[in-house]
């Protein structure tokens, strides 16, 4: 199946987008909205003992939905049935210039609007718990976890989902273990029909029934081949091919960045299908009819005409219905318009074939109308419908929620979900350095050497976990996560670049840093995650 995220260019909300980062004339920041005080990790028990995580949906993360989850979003294209699928509310920024040795720290800012003024997060609180939307949006955050326990994002794994064929063109090719239910059930139908053909053949026709779908789904690799070398030509990542149940997927991890290329991107599948019918028809004239390369040859004629014209139906996840998003995306200037249309047109097209496929097969005008319209024929043509309705259902559904993500995603911005840092050196104690950090108004620690320069970042998790009687005597030292080159990220990341980082470099907090090399803030994972719920929790 070809599924594929849709894009767009998303927009901040008014109420909802930081305020500009102001500095009077030494550098220090004149106005800082410090959010409230949040938990050491992403998921916290609510106090009515349900957990923030109990909610349904996923994004891929980016990892994930993720299909799934980014992933970060996945574009995929499958042979018989095609898809072309797929953040948040910004927290505050926090922008103190925290270079100062810690005999100077930062003082707490004026809010320019007294209006919304709030007071300064106290670090040695509890952190108060989850608002209600983040408890019902949680798991489509790109790092939600089943676990009551929230983990940092992982570092992308290598993709699995079967046994490894091969890797044409550098990319892992898959036979997922679904294909071999499929390739049996193949082979028990299409052996029976040789013994309607070819009686002489006897029990041997199953192996001609087994040769037959395995070139069949050889034609299907060749549909997904074509998605995967003009996504290469166009410079866009596959992740993976995978021969699964109901054909195959192509998982392109970045979307078109044209409507044109979009087309044809999504065109050449069916066209390489046309083009091996019109092969395998050639070869069938060099044959004689009645025999068992004829009859081959013309069963592969046929089910490539079938998954040419199945996947040229204009509606999502079909390649017809990422045509049909291209052609209106091309007229609109908007790719989630596109995606909205065909999305639309796609679950329009699942009713009708749970409805029409069996009305089709009875009428005859899709083979021999059965003597017994009740027989077991027509049990499996409506549970073939049901499974394919079902399929394109679902696939229509995942393209509106990917190209959502996508349309969120550049809400994602590191300068704006920085949170406000103090320098400390290493033998501070963390009752000394709390209290610097409430002066300032700031909700993150720095250990610094000397001379100033960043050595670790003191855990948030760790601070809360101290009692209040042994902050005097407890360094800061020892709370501390030392700095490793992935932990530094720039206050100009946003949106799949920023989420890339996070996940190259796991951690519960990470140091942002201009690119003048200046200490901005420090970024918690937490505070990533929750501006990615809140948005995608926001109707498009």
């Amino acid at each position: 199946m070809e599924t594929s995220g849709g894009s767009g260019q998303p927009r901040s909300d008014s109420e909802e987008a930081p305020e500009a980062a102001h500095r009077d004339a030494t550098g220090t920041p004149a106005n800082q909205d410090a959010p409230t005080p949040t938990e050491p990790h992403p998921t916290v028990d609510e106090p009515d003992g349900t957990s923030s995580e109990d909610t349904p949906d996923t994004a891929a993360a980016p990892a994930a939905d993720r299909d799934e989850a980014p992933d970060g979003g996945e574009a995929s294209h499958d042979g018989v049935t095609a898809d072309h699928g797929q953040a948040p509310d910004t927290a505050t920024p926090a922008d103190a210039d925290v270079t100062k040795p810690p005999s100077d720290p930062p003082t707490a800012s004026t809010p320019a609007d007294p209006d919304k003024a709030r007071a300064p997060a106290d670090l040695t609180k509890a952190p108060a718990p989850a608002d209600e939307p983040e408890r019902t949006a949680r798991s489509t955050s790109p790092f939600a976890h089943p676990d009551a326990a929230p983990k940092p994002p992982e570092r992308p794994k290598e993709p699995g989902g079967g046994i490894l064929m091969g890797r044409p063109f550098g990319v892992p090719v898959y036979v997922a273990p679904s294909w071999f239910l499929v390739a049996a059930l193949i082979t028990w139908v299409f052996g029976g029909q040789l013994d309607r053909v070819l009686p002489e053949l006897g029990a041997a026709r199953y192996l001609v029934a087994l040769f037959f779908a395995v070139a069949f789904y050889g034609s299907v690799l060749v549909h997904e081949l074509a998605h995967t070398i003009a996504a290469l030509r166009y410079k866009l990542p596959v992740r993976r091919i995978q021969l699964q149940f109901f054909g195959g997927v192509s998982e392109i991890e970045k979307e078109s960045e044209t409507p044109g290329r979009e087309f044809v991107l999504a065109f050449v599948g069916p066209l390489l299908s046309l083009i091996l019918a019109g092969v395998f028809y050639v070869g069938l004239l060099a044959v004689e009819p009645g025999t068992v390369p004829g009859v081959l040859l013309a069963g592969l004629m046929v089910s490539n005409l079938i998954v040419a014209a199945f996947n040229l139906l204009p509606g999502l996840p079909l390649d017809g219905g990422r045509m049909l998003r291209a052609v209106v995306w091309k007229i609109t200037g908007k790719p989630m318009s596109g995606t909205v249309a065909a999305a639309w047109v796609g679950r329009a097209l699942a009713v009708s074939v749970l409805i029409g496929l069996p009305l089709l097969t009875q009428s005859g005008l899709l083979g021999s109308a059965a003597e017994d319209s009740v027989g077991m024929d027509t049990v499996l043509d409506a549970l073939l419908a049901a499974i394919l309705a079902a399929i394109i259902w679902t696939g229509a559904g995942n393209s509106l929620r990917m190209a959502r993500l996508r349309e969120h995603l550049p809400e994602l911005q590191a300068r704006a979900l920085t949170r406000r840092a103090v320098p400390v050196e290493t033998d501070t104690p963390l009752s000394e350095a709390l209290r610097r950090a409430n002066e300032a108004g700031a909700r993150a620690l720095v250990v610094v050497d000397p001379d100033g320069e960043p050595l670790s970042l003191v855990r948030e998790a760790a601070i809360v976990g101290v009692p209040e009687h042994r902050r005097p005597w407890v360094a800061v030292s020892g709370l501390a996560q030392d700095l490793t080159d992935g932990m530094r990220v720039s206050a100009e990341l946003a949106g799949e670049e920023l989420l890339d980082a996070l996940r190259a470099a796991p951690a519960t907090e990470y140091l942002v840093v201009e690119d003048s090399g200046e200490i901005y803030g420090v970024l918690s994972a937490a505070d990533v995650e929750r501006a990615f719920v809140k948005a995608m929790a926001r109707p498009s």
